[in-house]
């Protein structure tokens, strides 16, 4: 009995304890949670299921990454005659957007160093095979280096296919640096990485957790997909490095994407994105060609924007809302995520209800469940406003894109979800050149042919536990 009371004091004590602590991890996230909604939401849980709410706080629910931008401020203040320079020398090709566009003008050079520049050529690269192609074509004429970053790199086929490309590379006395997410690479072997390191290449993790305050910080990821080729040649965009982009995954099949390619000042820009990263991850700085190769034949006005949750201000969230704002006839959007926070949201609303065409394409296959569901409980509202959303049925759609008008479009990694614009370090390259323009919107046209108009009542037609589902999944959108 005496035992018995003194595990029932133990296990009050406990109890009393972490509810204490909860209260105060909820004062905690009332203070530091970037959405009232999400505030709300982990308050809540941390009061009433603090056994359960602490544990998945202390991983969820942090949004601003330590230590990056400090480390990068330190890296200029050492290095300053160095860096200095390559920023002057870009600056040259800086150029003013379209008249129509001057309302962005601001914002980029607020949240890069590298705003809109001339000079540069962008080609469109549709599909896996063009993609892949393209980039192992390039691979194999590098003359000095290759810098190669993916969130997502598989041992498999296609892998294997980049790994043989890079070592053969190696083997001719070219340096190469691999970078890739620890997460999102989580399937990527020891074998895999030992043979490039066998060879000479330097690889790393982006190393997500490294630094004070980031152990337990699984929730941000570096969801960047960048190849430079010698700082000439750059690729960005939505394809990652495996089988399935290829459409070799019978769930999945055939998988719908876009990449770019680059030339000019953005090439430097790209480079300078992926210099930062891998300083991040290996404390190593590294030395690569910054002078540019600029293609006067197409002089394409373009800027790369890269963003993450290690910027002073929702850099993400902040342009793609003053982007919607800019839209006057056309905004057409592809993501495989439709998860948007209240401000994108309103920005949507706001274009559609000043007669902007809005069109936003969405896979009709899951690849992740949970933001399937709730893409389903913005259904009513859009139908309110006149916002047309599109099914895509020939397989699952991944591209991240977007197209303002007849006046600029982007390409890149960024989802139109709550994860991109506050939790992933992303990035965007926007062309302003017309013909470039139309020829993200025919390729969107060409989607749009194999795609289903939602019918906004269907929500309506659901069964209650799809419903309810869906409820469920919207609520806990301000805990990611």
């Amino acid at each position: 009995m005496l035992l018995d009371g003194g595990v029932l004091a133990i296990f009050s004590t406990a109890t009393v304890v972490v509810h204490l602590v909860g209260v105060a991890h909820a004062a905690h996230a009332v203070m530091n949670v970037r959405s009232s909604q999400g505030a709300i939401a982990w308050s809540i849980s941390l009061i009433t299921f603090p056994w359960l709410a602490i544990p998945l706080y202390w991983i969820l629910g942090r949004t601003k990454f330590h230590g990056y931008a400090e480390t990068l401020r330190s890296i200029y203040a050492q290095h300053y005659k160095l860096i200095h320079p390559i920023y002057s020398e870009l600056t040259k090709f800086q150029v003013a957007p379209p008249d129509n566009l001057a309302k962005l003008q601001p914002l980029a050079e607020a949240f890069t160093e590298i705003p809109f520049t001339s000079g540069n050529a962008a080609e469109l690269l549709i599909d896996g095979q063009q993609t892949f192609e393209a980039m192992l074509k390039k691979i194999a004429l590098a003359t000095n280096y290759i810098l190669f970053q993916f969130y997502t790199v598989n041992d498999d086929q296609t892998g294997n296919k980049f790994k043989e490309a890079l070592i053969a590379k190696a083997k001719q006395g070219i340096n190469i640096y691999f970078l890739y997410d620890e997460i999102g690479s989580k399937k990527l072997s020891r074998p895999y990485i030992q043979s490039l390191q066998q060879y000479g290449i330097a690889v790393s993790a982006f190393n997500t957790t490294q630094g004070q305050g980031n152990r337990l910080q699984y929730n941000f990821r570096n969801h960047r997909k960048i190849l430079v080729v010698d700082g000439e040649i750059a690729f960005v965009g939505g394809l990652n490095i495996g089988d399935e982009y290829l459409g070799k995954n019978p769930r999945l099949s055939p998988w719908r994407d876009t990449h770019m390619m680059l030339e000019g000042p953005t090439v430097q820009s790209l480079q300078n994105s992926f210099v930062r990263d891998w300083y991040w991850a290996t404390q190593k700085l590294l030395e690569v060609n910054w002078q540019v190769k600029i293609n006067q034949e197409t002089n394409q006005t373009a800027f790369i924007l890269p963003t993450g949750p290690a910027d002073q201000l929702p850099a993400c969230k902040l342009f793609f809302v003053e982007l919607i704002n800019q839209a006057q006839t056309h905004l057409w959007i592809a993501s495989p995520y439709f998860v948007p926070d209240e401000a994108t949201l309103s920005a949507l609303k706001l274009a559609a209800m000043r007669g902007v065409d809005v069109r936003i394409l969405l896979p009709n296959r899951p690849d992740h469940l949970f933001v399937y569901l709730c893409s389903f409980s913005y259904y009513t509202e859009m139908e309110k406003i006149g916002i047309k959303l599109y099914r895509y049925k020939n397989g699952f759609m991944h591209q991240k894109i977007i197209v303002i008008d007849q006046n600029i479009a982007g390409v890149g990694t960024v989802n139109l979800d709550s994860r991109s614009f506050s939790l992933n370090f992303e990035v965007m390259g926007f062309v302003t050149e017309p013909r470039f323009v139309q020829s993200v919107k025919k390729m969107l046209e060409d989607d749009l042919a194999v795609c289903v108009a939602v019918d906004l009542d269907e929500y309506d037609k659901k069964p209650f536990w799809f419903k309810l589902a869906v409820r469920v999944s919207r609520l806990l959108t301000p805990l990611l």
